[in-house]
């Protein structure tokens, strides 16, 4: 009997073995069967060879300032990768102590880490390499909530991991997978989350902000640095890197104990196509490259598209002068902006000046119809009287003011008004050799004012126009800066050259001078003679002369516009006086030098524009007559200031101290609706516009709205910044305009007399002409 039972108790345990193989060669057969189900594509397609060789990630277009700094983005995604080479080793370091520590020694699925997880059921954490997290970030993105979903999704992670570490070496896979992981607060890789959390490059951070970046990873909404409730869990989770980093033998104690004892500090800037500098100028580039990728296409015949495609824009933009400029504007805007604010406060019609209460309600309907929430309103069906009828609701918001945003209650009509109290500035600067634009500054603040005053906005441009008539004065009339005409009173009868009344323009000063030369007439903007000189020459000469310098406006051959009733771009305006700068060469401004693909393939290389407009003679006189304007005209100040020839502005209070050679025109127009000034050193051209959006709004008195006191500040500031800078990769020329040889102009003809600067009236009263 006892044999009996031994022998059916060893049948039975053969019995379970035998079972136990099959159940565990089935499983095996399914998982294998499994794999190749999901490497056929029968779960969902897998990437191919080429996906992998070229992983299809949105990559952000950058924008490249002359000086090779990053001065804004186009993405949808704000990722710009970066090189294995350009990370720093203690960043690995912390990324492969924390993340992956077996990452140098298994083919991308770690089986200790599996079997140990699978061991726990997840206790023990979890066992995704890094290659399978870039897996998930390259080919799937988040993982499925669903369980069934998941386990399909973690078999192609396993796939593709090990295709990817066959493709890839270990170092081409950790940089691919820090610059595809989503750092939040629209920072997609690590070069954006470094720009964005501690305004640095990669290479250029420090231990304690790699670990900080690196503890990150595990949750990156959770340890959001940038969320001060978090403050004490993201800490936590930079000394735990730091922990890991001192077990693999990455850092000491001693170094562990010096960065976690100190808080974490961040320069926290998010990257947005509002924020930053250039915004106005990146804004125009936009419309450049929509246009540009139309008739540029790729190999295939498609589009490039700026926003996923990785383009890199080398500009003409110097990201020093562009922020000087910028600077310069905010500094002398936002105290002029007190002044305007000043005179209106007895304005029962603020900020409008001298127009009717019709003319007032046309003016603000207009802006109801062309603001966003009228076509928001629109989009969403509302009829007509609706939305007039919201504009009157009290709503909260958030404006702009000189001191920062503000958040306050008000109608939308009532914020309308608000807004129209701002005075705007173009300013733009341009090397006269080359076209390249070096700053472009459309505005004060592009959330808030999007109208660009650069390139989009043309206004009136007063007596910054007289040199063009000078110019074909010169030219036709053989005429030069010494050669004298009386300033006395003049008239031009009905029908000369088609107009409809006689014409009797007047001196800004109701007073005339007598025998003048051409120098002084243009350095006091004498309008009489500037009259008389384009009723020699008439005005279709001007008008063809002003075309040839580069200005597309349309321009009434009307003999007015010698005194300046013509709309001109700021940017015609500098391309224009560059000319004379340039020995009388134009050339067209220019924002691009190059374009590359992500893979550094060049794929458009800026041409200059150019044509002759007048001889170096001709151009060399011109130069001479708007240097005149600066020794002893309403651009003085830019020298002598009015503190007693200290070169501080008695009005501003600014040292501009700029002794070097300028020539320069200032402009008002009628009711000081436009303040100008047009400067120019040997290698460099600035204009300035300053003026109301609509020209209803103004300044009363003429001291605070001419020229000289609107719009060259901000010039003299800019260049005084320039000037103070050793560092800057462009030099701004401090030298004389070069003479031409064999000089067929008489030029020199007054020297300026000597200056008793204890008397310098630094509120030199400028000219307007209309």
């Amino acid at each position: 009997m006892a044999v009996k039972n031994n022998s059916n108790s060893a049948h039975g345990n053969s019995y379970y073995v035998k079972k136990f193989w099959q159940i565990f060669g089935i499983g095996f057969l399914c998982v294998v069967l499994f794999f190749l189900l999901a490497s056929w594509g029968v779960f969902g397609k897998m990437p191919s060879f080429d996906q992998l060789e070229n992983p299809n990630s949105n990559v952000a277009t950058e924008i490249i300032s002359s000086d090779g700094v990053t001065i804004g983005k186009f993405y949808l995604q704000n990722r710009t990768p970066v090189k294995y080479a350009e990370l720093p080793k203690y960043l690995v370091d912390a990324l492969v102590s924390t993340e992956d520590e077996r990452f140098y020694d298994h083919s991308g699925i770690d089986g200790r880490g599996t079997l140990r997880a699978a061991l726990s059921l997840g206790s023990s954490g979890g066992a995704s390499t890094i290659t399978q997290q870039l897996a998930k970030n390259l080919f799937h993105g988040e993982g499925s909530k669903n369980l069934l979903m998941r386990i399909v999704q973690k078999g192609k992670e396993w796939i593709i991991a090990t295709r990817l570490e066959r493709q890839y070496t270990k170092e081409e896979i950790i940089a691919m997978y820090l610059n595809t992981v989503d750092f939040v607060n629209n920072a997609v890789g690590i070069r954006s989350a470094t720009k964005t959390y501690f305004g640095k490059e990669p290479k250029d951070l420090t231990v304690d902000e790699a670990a900080l970046i690196v503890g990150m990873l595990k949750n990156p909404s959770l340890y959001n640095p940038a969320r001060e409730s978090k403050r004490k869990l993201v800490t936590d989770r930079r000394n735990t890197v730091l922990s890991q980093m001192v077990k693999n033998e990455k850092l000491t104690e001693a170094e562990k104990a010096k960065y976690e004892g100190e808080p974490y500090k961040l320069r926290f800037s998010p990257e947005s196509h509002q924020d930053g500098i250039a915004t106005y100028f990146r804004e125009y580039l936009r419309g450049f490259m929509d246009k540009w990728v139309k008739s540029h296409p790729k190999a295939d015949g498609s589009e490039y598209d700026i926003y996923t495609d990785g383009l890199k824009i080398y500009t003409t933009i110097d990201s020093r002068m562009q922020k000087y400029a910028e600077e310069a504007v905010d500094s002398h805007l936002a105290n002029l902006q007190e002044e305007f604010n000043i005179e209106q406060k007895k304005n029962t019609n603020a900020p409008f000046v001298n127009i009717s209460e019709k003319e007032t309600q046309g003016i603000i309907n207009r802006a109801m119809r062309n603001s966003e929430r009228w076509r928001i309103l629109k989009d969403q069906g509302k009829d007509e009287d609706d939305i007039i009828a919201s504009f009157s609701k009290k709503t909260d918001m958030t404006v702009f003011t000189w001191h920062g945003d503000r958040d306050t209650i008000m109608t939308p009509i009532d914020s309308i008004r608000y807004y129209k109290h701002f005075l705007q500035s173009g300013v733009m600067s341009m090397e006269p050799q080359t076209g390249f634009v070096k700053a472009w500054v459309g505005g004060i603040n592009y959330k808030h004012f999007q109208y660009d005053h650069v390139a989009q906005g043309a206004r009136q441009v007063g007596s910054t126009f007289k040199p063009f008539v000078y110019a074909t004065a010169i030219e036709q009339l053989h005429m030069s800066p010494c050669d004298t005409i009386l300033d006395e009173p003049f008239s031009m009868p009905k029908g000369k050259y088609g107009i409809d009344a006689d014409w009797n323009p007047q001196n800004s000063n109701g007073q005339f001078r007598g025998m003048v030369t051409l120098k002084q007439a243009l350095a006091n903007s004498i309008n009489t003679v500037s009259a008389k000189l384009i009723n020699k020459v008439g005005p279709k000469a001007v008008v063809d002369m002003t075309h040839n310098l580069g200005v597309s406006s349309k321009i009434p051959e009307q003999p007015a516009i010698a005194l300046g009733a013509v709309e001109i771009t700021v940017s015609d305006m500098v391309a224009a006086y560059s000319t004379f700068a340039n020995q009388g060469m134009y050339v067209k401004p220019s924002v691009i030098t190059k374009i590359e693909d992500k893979n550094g393939v060049v794929l458009y290389q800026n041409t200059p524009e150019t044509h002759e407009v007048v001889s170096k003679d001709i151009a060399y006189a011109i130069v001479k007559l708007l240097e005149g304007v600066t020794e002893t005209g309403s651009g003085a100040r830019l020298k002598w200031g009015g503190g007693g020839g200290t070169g501080y502005d008695r009005m501003t209070g600014y040292p501009y101290k700029i002794v070097n050679p300028i020539a320069g025109k200032t402009g008002t127009t009628q009711n000081q609706s436009d303040g100008w000034f047009v400067g120019m050193v040997p290698n460099l051209a600035t204009g300035v516009w300053v003026g109301n959006e609509d020209r209803s709004a103004h300044f009363k008195r003429l001291v605070y709205g001419q020229g000289a006191t609107m719009a060259l500040p901000i010039w003299g500031i800019y260049m005084r910044k320039i000037y103070d800078d050793d560092s800057m990769v462009f030099k701004v020329s401090e030298k004389p305009f070069e003479r031409p040889a064999n000089l067929s102009i008489k030029v020199d003809c007054w020297k300026p007399p000597v200056r008793d600067t204890t008397k310098v009236d630094s509120l030199s009263i400028d000219e307007f002409g209309i």
